[in-house]
């Protein structure tokens, strides 16, 4: 990692800007990937993993599976899993949305009802890490909002298996269907729907590159998605009275999930920061997933503000995926934040606990996309349906209202729906 000294305000919009991912290098196979799927379903299924995982199997996974690896996790990750999910489940609940009546004047009634999204696909990375915490961040509010049908696609191992921990996540939630499809050809197959893959309505979950720009492609034309999604990243805010062990393996943590992550330390003083980077090497030396770290390190960096005010506008600018907020009254310096997808107040509030079981969810808006889009949440599961019930005195109170806004657009037929109605004879 690198250290910028008090870079001046006009150097911002470039230390801001995120790496960019080669989606235009990727696309002509991500492309023929997709419309092999829609075009021949299950064969063309078969054939990618053969090509690409290099496995012949059934493309879902039988309820003998399912059960035998559950039994594999062990005790301890069990009850991990379990509480993680009591207290996604507490925080989830907590945010269900509710129907909204209002009379807007007399005899006329507007409704908002929340309707569950029916069929809903979750994807679940494989790769170095099998993501199992993810799918309890998927299918708990998913089961809690009450989608009918809900999916998951993950990728199999080389011997075909799938995670025990993501199977037995899974079953925990409720989730009987799941399939060892990965990559680009998984969100084909949720997105056009298969003999053997069913189709969805919306398409949730991070993913590689060939993942996330294939759900860029298919939610241009009939399946929604969760969010757009890149690499992930977290910057951490520090002043004097941070300890540099806990900023540095906050930095680690994020830099171990892969190459492409990045994180940012932004701090007040050069002499803290120097001694967060001596940190930062001291305990990566004995991190397993080196190569993940020393990628990710590469690119991320350290910045040296003059002043408190100076973090908080460097956050608001740079809005990060995570925020780690570690200076004296953190609390006051979060309620100024407004462009992150999750924070973490304080220095007993790490990352990893927001990824994990505090309860918050960890499925987030990345590449500054904090400043428009929220992270997973309940309301994710739901689309919002609007209904009016209006009674004969109250559309002949709002006719002269509909009427001459009608016919100011030149919609002739639009006022005589409410004239017919409401004129005498």
């Amino acid at each position: 990692m690198t250290i910028i000294d008090n870079p001046s305000r006009s150097s911002w919009d470039a230390l801001t800007r995120r790496r960019g991912v080669d989606y235009e290098g990727i696309r002509p196979r991500v492309e023929a990937i997709l419309s092999a799927v829609e075009l021949e379903g299950d064969a063309a299924l078969q054939r990618l993993m053969r090509e690409i995982d290099g496995v012949e199997a059934p493309l879902e996974l039988s309820g003998e599976e399912i059960a035998d690896a559950c039994l594999k996790v062990s005790a301890p990750v069990r009850e991990a899993i379990l509480a993680a999910k009591r207290n996604i489940e507490a925080f989830h609940r907590a945010q269900m949305p509710g129907e909204i009546r209002v009379e807007t004047a007399p005899g006329v009634v507007c409704i908002q009802r929340p309707v569950p999204i029916g069929r809903v696909g979750l994807y679940i990375p494989g790769g170095s890490a099998p993501l199992f915490s993810t799918v309890l961040m998927l299918a708990v509010p998913a089961a809690l909002a009450g989608c009918k049908e809900r999916i998951l696609c993950t990728p199999c191992r080389k011997d075909a298996t799938v995670s025990p921990e993501v199977l037995f996540a899974a079953s925990e939630c409720g989730i009987s269907r799941i399939f060892r499809i990965g990559g680009a050809q998984a969100v084909a197959a949720m997105a056009y729907g298969t003999a053997t893959v069913p189709k969805v309505d919306k398409i949730f979950g991070p993913g590689n590159p060939y993942v996330t720009l294939a759900k860029q492609l298919v939610s241009g034309r009939n399946t929604s998605i969760d969010m757009p999604a890149g690499p992930s990243e977290v910057m951490v805010l520090a002043d004097g009275s941070a300890n540099p062990v806990f900023v540095a393996a906050d930095l680690l943590s994020q830099a171990e999930h892969g190459k492409d992550s990045t994180a940012v330390l932004a701090c007040t003083c050069r002499d803290f920061a120097e001694k967060v980077l001596q940190e930062v090497d001291r305990q990566k030396a004995s991190l397993p997933r080196d190569a993940q770290v020393d990628g990710s390190l590469s690119h991320s960096f350290a910045v040296v503000l003059p002043d408190r005010q100076a973090l908080i506008d460097f956050a608001e600018a740079y809005a990060p995926e995570h925020l780690i907020i570690s200076v004296a009254d953190a609390p006051d310096l979060a309620s100024h934040i407004t462009a992150s997808g999750s924070v973490f107040i304080g220095p007993w509030s790490p990352e990893s606990a927001g990824d994990y079981a505090s309860g918050t969810n960890h499925t987030l808006p990345t590449s500054g996309w904090a400043r428009s889009c929220s992270g997973v949440n309940m309301d994710s599961f739901f689309r919002k349906m609007t209904l009016q019930e209006i009674s004969r005195e109250g559309l002949r109170t709002l006719a002269p209202t509909i009427i001459d806004m009608a016919r100011a657009e030149g919609l002739e037929a639009h006022a005589r729906a409410v004239s017919l109605r409401t004129e005498d004879k």
